[in-house]
């Protein structure tokens, strides 16, 4: 991909996030979980086409969006790997998530994860997070990794380069029954 195409994906990544986030805001060290078919976005099939650049451009956008909001960023690595996630070694103490002993490359793990492995201070990957919110490009499948109650957003900007985006926020669960109250 050439710099205005690397460009257009990291507007496109930006915006998603950002109407996400101003619609639903989300509380100041929550987890923010993004999956990502690099082969997706630039026209392929995924897991068939990877990209480095473009993982990286994704990466760059979000965490830059991300930071602004004071969230952890999640990045889900592809099936090889389980799925797994790679977060900044605080998130992992803060929510008691414990490591797993893997690198992810572009071939075992996606562009995304590799990318912010290499971009975040202290990368650690561990199996499982629940997010408050997060953006699924290219049918990734990212629900395993939101809390229990997760809302389905579909944002103005449908498409991150060729992929297909779609996105999420978590509520609490409403329980009880015709006695219950809520806010």
């Amino acid at each position: 991909m050439d710099t205005m195409e690397l460009d257009e994906i990291k507007n496109q990544v930006t915006s998603v996030i950002n109407e996400l986030l101003d619609a639903h805001p989300q509380k100041e060290g929550s987890i923010f979980v993004i999956g990502c078919s690099s082969s997706e976005i630039c026209g392929g099939t995924i897991g068939k086409n990877s990209s480095e650049e473009t993982g990286r451009a994704v990466f760059e956008a979000a965490k830059s969006v991300l930071d602004k909001y004071g969230l952890f960023i999640a990045c889900q690595c592809c099936e090889h790997l389980n799925r797994a996630l790679i977060i900044e070694e605080e998130c992992a103490l803060r929510y008691s998530l414990e490591p797993v002993c893997v690198v992810p490359w572009v071939h075992g793990g996606g562009s995304l994860a590799t990318a912010a492995w290499h971009g975040l201070d202290a990368p650690v990957a561990v199996e499982h997070v629940k997010a408050a919110a997060g953006i699924d490009i290219g049918s990734t499948l990212i629900g395993m990794h939101l809390k229990d109650v997760a809302v389905p957003v579909h944002p103005k900007q449908k498409f991150i380069g060729k992929a297909y985006v779609t996105a999420a926020y978590c509520r609490p669960k409403l329980i009880g029954g015709e006695r219950a109250r809520y806010e």
